[in-house]
């Protein structure tokens, strides 16, 4: 019977941590960026833009399906925070026009180890992993052509070995 108490303290204490990974209890117009940092950590990325807005890009990994942005106002106040792994976010790639600057601005740094460079093609691929509308794992990837810097996108669900553990999602 104890160790049923102390699964369930456990599960309380993960659940708790999930509002801090996303941000949920930081209020719009109230939290400043140290509070931001204090409750989200050190950001992976980070943008200053000239009229004072900062957006920062928290991923949640190593392998994990969600990255946040952050936005803040130039008043240094949160303005709001976005999940941003999601196909609306995707669809603002434009095949053959964005740069990987603005693929980095909107859905923050890819997975590292489902970054490729394939030498053949001289086209580099960048991964990330989210969570489909059918609460599965999936890859979306972006693929940019090293000579021509055309960009072109891609998605698909990853291959697991028979017989291993598939992960789904939760929202």
């Amino acid at each position: 019977m104890r160790w049923i108490v102390r699964a369930g303290f456990l599960g309380l204490l993960l659940l708790s941590g999930c509002a801090h990974h996303s941000g949920s209890g930081l209020k719009p117009g109230v939290a400043a960026l140290p509070e931001v940092l204090q409750t989200m950590g050190t950001p992976a990325m980070r943008w200053d833009d000239p009229d004072g807005r900062v957006q920062l890009a928290y991923p949640r990994g190593p392998a994990g399906t969600q990255t946040f942005m952050v936005f803040l106002t130039p008043a240094g106040r949160l303005d709001r925070i976005e999940p941003v792994l999601v196909p609306a976010q995707f669809a603002r790639i434009e095949n053959g026009k964005s740069t990987p600057e603005e693929v980095l601005r909107l859905l923050g740094p890819s997975d590292p180890s489902g970054t490729v460079y394939f030498k053949r093609r001289d086209e580099l691929v960048w991964e990330w992993r989210y969570c489909d509308s059918w609460n599965s794992v999936a890859k979306f990837e972006v693929l940019f052509d090293a000579t021509t810097r055309i960009v072109r996108t891609s998605y698909s669900i990853p291959d697991y070995p028979p017989g291993d553990f598939v992960p789904g999602c939760s929202r």
